[in-house]
């Protein structure tokens, strides 16, 4: 077993899902196969247009042949392990690259660098997370045991690494996860309601709106931006109810069972549609989206 990296691009040719699996030629069967029962990162190459540079860690399940392409394989990501990061991170730091690794002899980076597939050093590894984890700079809301936010606050406590534990304890707690899933989305939304379009922020510049699951992680849904989305609190509640819903196109939909329609139509925001992220690979997936539909969602 042994740390990755794998290169991912949002306009990738090939067929990937970065929570579920990853699919290579046969020429990376080796690396991959090195990496199974531990952690990769993805990386995103600075070709890309808005690149994310180091943008999430998942576990490496297992690797099976493509079924439906011939000479392919594909990296089974562990179930419920990927998590964005709270602050991608860029492929160059103050020091040069945060991925040493790749500096030859010369000091220079290697071939290496355009491997789609390779090997990371240990120290590599808790660099890139360390940087890519912390949340001491996003400004979050407060939020109660069940997740939804009760409202404003002023003080909120600052997440610190106890520098004595693995960071794959870190990324492995729920707590740690929760609140990187909620800094992402609320980065992704501009801290503002998808629904009702709002964006208050307190005296402390904090805001209002929480982050809530498409797919709730109880029934295995992923802390992956695309099943995120910025909900105020009344909002919030709303949709893990199944009072309101999204089709995939984000038009708002609203549950014939909510028994004050006219006040609802009154609280959404004027265009009818969820707001979307600016990115568009931050969007909501239809994948999620059509679960809620047909699990949560009262028609």
């Amino acid at each position: 077993m042994g740390f990755g990296v794998f290169i991912h691009r949002s306009d990738s040719i090939y067929d990937d899902s970065p929570a579920e699996r990853y699919q290579f030629p046969s020429q990376y069967l080796r690396r991959v196969e090195a990496c199974v029962g531990d952690w990769i990162i993805y990386y995103e190459p600075s070709k890309v247009d808005d690149t994310r540079g180091y943008f999430a860690v998942a576990k490496i399940q297992q690797v099976i042949a493509d079924p439906s392409a011939p000479g392919m394989y594909l990296a089974l990501i562990e179930p419920g392990s990927y998590l964005d990061f709270a602050n991608p991170v860029p492929f160059n730091g103050t020091d040069g690259p945060v991925e040493r690794g790749l500096l030859n002899e010369q000091g220079r980076i290697s071939g290496r660098a355009q491997s789609a597939v390779r090997s990371i050093s240990l120290s590599d590894f808790n660099r890139i997370v360390d940087l890519g984890l912390d949340t001491r700079q996003p400004l979050l809301p407060r939020v109660d045991e069940h997740g939804i936010s009760p409202g404003f606050q002023d003080q909120d406590a600052p997440f610190l690494f106890e520098q004595d534990r693995s960071r794959v304890s870190y990324i492995g707690s729920r707590i740690v996860r929760d609140r990187i899933f909620r800094s992402v989305v609320l980065r992704a939304y501009d801290e503002r309601c998808a629904i009702t379009g709002l964006k208050l922020i307190n005296g402390g510049g904090r805001a209002e709106v929480s982050a809530a699951h498409i797919r709730p992680v109880e029934s295995n849904g992923p802390d992956i931006v695309n099943n995120g989305i910025a909900l105020s609190g009344t909002a919030h509640w709303m949709f893990d109810r199944g009072l309101i819903s999204l089709s995939d196109d984000l038009e708002i939909l609203i549950s014939r069972h909510v028994n004050d329609p006219d006040s609802v139509h009154g609280f959404i925001n004027r265009s009818r549609r969820a707001l979307p992220p600016r990115r568009q690979v931050e969007r909501p997936h239809p994948h999620f989206l059509k679960w809620h539909r047909e699990h949560c969602f009262k028609q």
